[in-house]
């Protein structure tokens, strides 16, 4: 009787959790509103930090920089070699 016990609890316990959600930050966006809540969530659509911060105001919210944004290398001179 225990093992049904146990056995029907742990069926309970796995049925009761739900997946969790993947983060994801959309790589077309440089910045992310961080959304906090029962439900939070992060949001990687925003062209600026200060249209971020605007949205933002009033919410429970911040903003970030997005890290999977591909930043863009500085170009830098190639070196020749000495022709001889």
């Amino acid at each position: 009787m225990r093992r049904a016990w146990l056995i029907l609890g742990a069926a309970g316990v796995l049925v009761a959790t739900a997946p969790a959600r993947a983060q994801t930050y959309d790589p077309n966006y440089p910045v992310c509103m961080q959304i906090y809540g029962p439900v939070g969530y992060v949001d990687c659509r925003y062209a600026s930090l200060a249209q971020c911060k605007y949205l933002a105001v009033g919410r429970s919210a911040s903003c970030l920089v997005n890290p999977y944004f591909p930043q863009k290398k500085p170009t830098t001179a190639r070196r020749r070699g000495r022709g001889g």
